[in-house]
């Protein structure tokens, strides 16, 4: 898992257990815009565990169809790396060049 997928990750965790010691916090608050909100925020909590349950599934298909592709076809996926690489080297030389002079 690369930094910034677990910088996500993690940052996700801490606004859910934010959001759990609010709701906490709150318990003994009594009203009905304070209970309505402890609603919609339990209901937001449980919903972004289902998407991000999603989200999980789908990329770990996407990379497992990725690396699939690429066992099946490996010259041509370092063909298309080569290629790639040669394309962003140019545009790099070219904006050094540019910006050097």
């Amino acid at each position: 898992m690369n930094k910034q997928t677990q910088a996500i990750r993690n940052d996700l965790g801490t606004l859910a257990e934010d959001a759990r010691a609010l709701m906490a916090a709150t318990a003994d608050i009594a009203g009905e815009k304070v209970a309505e909100a402890r609603k919609r925020l339990a209901a937001a909590l449980e919903k972004s565990k289902g998407i991000y349950g999603q989200v999980r599934n789908k990329t770990v298909h996407g990379v497992k169809i990725a690396d699939q592709t690429v066992r099946d076809n490996p010259y041509q996926a370092i063909g298309i790396a080569f290629g790639i690489g040669a394309v962003i080297g140019c545009v790099i030389a070219s904006r050094c060049s540019r910006n050097c002079d």
